[in-house]
C-alpha cells in the first residue's frame, strides 16, 4: 500500500467541519485515502511519496457538478457568439451531430486537463447526444486515461422538433433504447464503492428536449439502480415559458410532477426559481449547479445562490459547456460566483454582507461533494480521498496577496495549479499532466476535429 506525505505547506484548508486553516500543514495518506491531516511536526517523517508544499496553498480537490466536454470542438463557434439559450443551441446542433467517437474521446481528454489544471479533482459530464455510434465508453476511457475522478452520465434527447422540441430529429433517440443503454451503461461503469473513481448518472437533457414520459420513466430506472439524476432547468425565460406553455407549471413544478425531487437529484442553472420553489427544494435535499459564467455568457439570468444557500438547498459549482463558457477553468468558475453573487446583492446591500472567499471555495468543495452525493470527497479529513491540489504563492498572481492567502485564491486572478492529486496520485506535476497523453499532438488533433466539424466536412 503506496504512502505519501505532503508538508510544509504555507496553508493547508481543511474544509473540515470546523473549517480549519493549518499554517505549516501537510497531510499523510495510504493507498489514496487520508490517515493524518495537521501541522507538518506532527506527521510522519517519511512515506513512499513526500512532496515539499513550502511556499504553497493547499485545498481540496475542485468538484464540478456540470459540463459538456463535448464542447471544446465548438468554442466562440461564429454564429453562436451573442446569442441567447435557444438560438445558441439551434446553431450548435447541426454541429454536434457530425461528431465522432473518436471527437468526443479528444474533447473530453482536452477538458478533463484543463480542468486539472484549475485544481478540479472530480468531475461530471453532461453529455446528452451520442452520434455516428459514439458513446459513454469513450468518454470513460478518456477519463481513465487523464485520471480525474470522473461522474458520467448517460444523457439523452428524445423530443425533436417534429414533435414539439427545440432540437433538429437528427440528434434525437427512441425512448426505449435510452433506457435499455442506460441499464447497460450503469452495469458497465457504476461503481458505488468508497473512492470510486467512476459513477454513471441517469440525466435527460432538459424540458424542451425530452418527453414527460422519459423523464417519469428515467427516474423510476435510475432508483432502482440506486443512481443520481441530472437535467438542466430553469435556466431561460424561454424554458419558463415552453414549461408553462406545454405541461401548464413552472419548471420546478413540472419536475417534482414526475418524481424529479430528493436527495438525489440535481438541478443544472436554477436562475429562475422562486422563494417556494426554494423551500421545497431545499425540503427535499434537491441541489442545484451553479454555473455563474455561462448564464452570464448567454445572458440567461442570475441564479438566486443567496436565497438557496439561506434555504439550505445544496449548491455546487459547474463551469458548464465549454461553449458557453470557453473555458474549463472550476477555480475561475468560483471567483465568478463571488463577484456575480455580490452583483446580484447590490441593489439591496447598503453596506451589508457579501459572500465571502471561502464561501464560494466552499461551494466548490464541499457543496459539490454533497451535490453528487459523495461523502469521501469535498474536504482534507481522515477518511477522506487524498484528492488536493497546490497553489504556487509566488506566483505574479499572488504578489501582495499573502495577508489572506486562503482568500486571494479567490479574490486575485485565476491561477494554475502546481500540482493537483487524484487519490494520492499526481495527475498535474509543477504545472503539467502526468499521463502519457502528449498535449501537443492531442492539442493539435482537437483543433483539426473542430475545424472539421464547424466546416460541415
Amino acid at each position: 500500500m503506496a504512502t505519501l506525505l505532503v508538508r510544509h505547506a504555507h496553508t493547508l484548508v481543511t474544509m473540515d467541519p470546523a473549517r480549519r486553516e493549518i499554517a505549516g500543514g501537510g497531510l499523510f495518506a495510504r493507498d489514496g485515502f487520508i490517515e493524518q491531516v495537521g501541522p507538518t511536526a506532527e506527521l510522519p517523517a517519511a512515506a513512499d511519496q513526500v512532496v515539499d508544499a513550502s511556499g504553497m496553498l493547499l485545498l481540496p480537490g475542485l468538484i464540478n457538478t456540470h459540463h459538456h466536454l463535448y464542447q471544446t470542438l465548438t468554442r466562440a463557434v461564429p454564429g453562436a457568439q451573442d446569442v441567447g439559450l435557444f438560438p445558441w443551441l439551434q446553431r450548435l446542433y447541426p454541429i454536434w451531430a457530425r461528431m465522432t467517437p473518436e471527437d468526443v474521446g479528444l474533447a473530453t481528454r482536452v477538458g478533463l486537463l484543463e480542468l486539472a489544471r484549475s485544481g478540479c479533482t472530480t468531475a461530471f459530464d453532461h453529455q446528452y447526444l451520442w452520434p455516428n455510434g459514439s458513446g459513454v465508453g469513450d468518454q470513460v476511457a478518456a477519463a481513465h486515461e487523464v485520471g480525474v475522478r470522473f461522474h458520467v452520465s448517460r444523457g439523452s434527447m428524445s423530443l425533436g422538433e417534429s414533435k414539439g422540441g427545440l432540437p433538429p430529429d437528427s440528434v434525437v433517440e427512441d425512448e426505449d433504447a435510452i433506457l435499455e443503454d442506460c441499464r447497460r451503461v450503469i452495469a458497465a461503469y457504476h461503481d458505488p464503492s468508497p473512492g470510486s473513481m467512476t459513477q454513471v448518472v441517469v440525466a435527460p437533457c432538459s424540458p424542451f428536449s425530452v418527453t414527460p414520459e422519459l423523464m417519469r420513466a428515467a427516474a423510476e430506472l435510475a432508483r432502482d439502480q440506486k443512481v443520481r439524476l441530472h437535467t438542466h432547468l430553469a435556466e431561460t425565460m424561454d424554458e419558463e415559458r415552453f414549461c408553462l406553455e406545454t405541461f401548464g407549471a413552472r419548471p420546478v413544478q413540472y419536475a417534482e410532477d414526475l418524481g424529479w425531487s430528493g436527495p438525489d437529484v440535481w438541478f443544472a442553472h436554477g436562475v429562475f426559481v422562486d422563494p417556494a420553489e426554494a423551500g421545497r427544494m431545499a425540503a427535499a435535499g434537491t441541489g442545484v449547479a451553479h454555473c455563474p459564467t455561462s448564464n452570464m455568457r448567454l445572458a440567461s439570468g442570475i441564479a438566486p445562490v443567496a436565497r438557496y444557500l439561506a434555504a439550505g438547498v445544496p449548491v455546487g459549482l459547474g463551469v458548464d459547456g465549454s461553449a458557453s463558457n470557453d473555458g474549463s477553468h472550476l477555480l475561475a468558475e468560483a471567483r465568478q460566483a463571488l463577484l456575480l453573487a455580490r452583483l446580484a446583492a447590490a441593489p439591496s446591500l447598503d453596506g451589508g454582507p457579501q459572500m465571502a472567499a471561502r464561501t464560494a471555495l466552499e461551494l466548490a468543495t464541499r457543496g459539490g461533494a454533497q451535490v453528487l452525493g459523495r461523502d469521501d470527497i469535498g474536504s482534507l479529513e481522515p477518511g477522506k480521498c487524498a484528492d488536493f491540489f497546490c497553489l504556487d504563492l509566488g506566483r505574479l498572481e499572488f504578489a501582495g496577496a499573502l495577508h489572506d492567502p486562503v482568500a486571494a485564491a479567490v479574490l486575485c486572478a485565476p491561477a494554475p495549479a502546481h500540482h493537483t492529486f487524484v487519490h494520492g496520485r499526481a495527475v498535474i506535476w509543477q504545472g503539467h499532466c502526468t499521463c502519457l497523453i502528449r498535449e501537443p499532438e492531442l492539442i493539435e488533433k482537437h483543433n483539426r476535429a473542430a475545424a472539421r466539424l464547424v466546416r460541415g466536412d
